[in-house]
């Protein structure tokens, strides 16, 4: 195996980490904290949006059987990388859209994505994703952790996530794991 680790954040990280965890060749998406100024943040601080970190998915995959690039494009279908500290309700610096590399070629392979999809003309206004070096990651509290499959009748999961959930199912069928 080929593993590497990406870490994203796009908005409420329910709804990444449960798109992630239905690809082919990811081993684990687990939601958490990255970017700001405490050690082990709860989610009850983030929610104040006063520590800087962002809700992220870190990502575990075999680049065997998914590129880095892969998953941006999957990312940019998945969140709005327009509008800055928000996606759709959801308003802070906590749901920014950011990418945080792991390695120097992560950080290229983003900044010639979001290039090209500049250059295309692939979103009606400007991409404001930050592309940022990742520091520490800290997982969420582990009830966080798998909470649509845990609980889809919540009415964010019903309302913002199971939309997401299906236009995501449609479009990469191609790509998810195979149900047992």
């Amino acid at each position: 195996m080929n593993v590497h680790i990406a870490t994203l954040a796009g908005g409420c990280f329910w709804c990444l980490e449960t798109a992630y965890n239905r690809l082919e060749g990811i081993l684990e998406a687990t939601s958490g904290y990255m970017g700001g100024g405490s050690e082990s943040p709860t989610y009850k601080q983030i929610c104040t949006g006063t520590t800087g970190h962002a809700e992220v998915v870190q990502i575990r995959f075999d680049a065997d059987q998914i590129s880095y690039r892969e998953l941006l494009e999957i990312f940019f279908t998945l969140h709005d990388p327009t509008t800055l500290n928000r996606q759709g309700n959801d308003a802070g610096t906590q749901y920014r859209s950011a990418i945080f590399w792991h390695s120097p070629a992560q950080k290229v392979e983003a900044e010639a994505l979001i290039a090209e999809l500049t250059a295309a003309k692939a979103f009606d206004r400007p991409i404001v994703t930050e592309i940022t070096e990742a520091p520490v990651f800290w997982p969420a509290e582990d009830y966080h952790q798998r909470y649509f499959e845990q609980n889809p009748q919540q009415p964010y999961c019903m309302f913002v996530v199971a939309p997401k959930l299906a236009k995501f199912r449609e479009k990469f069928a191609n790509r998810l794991k195979a149900v047992a």
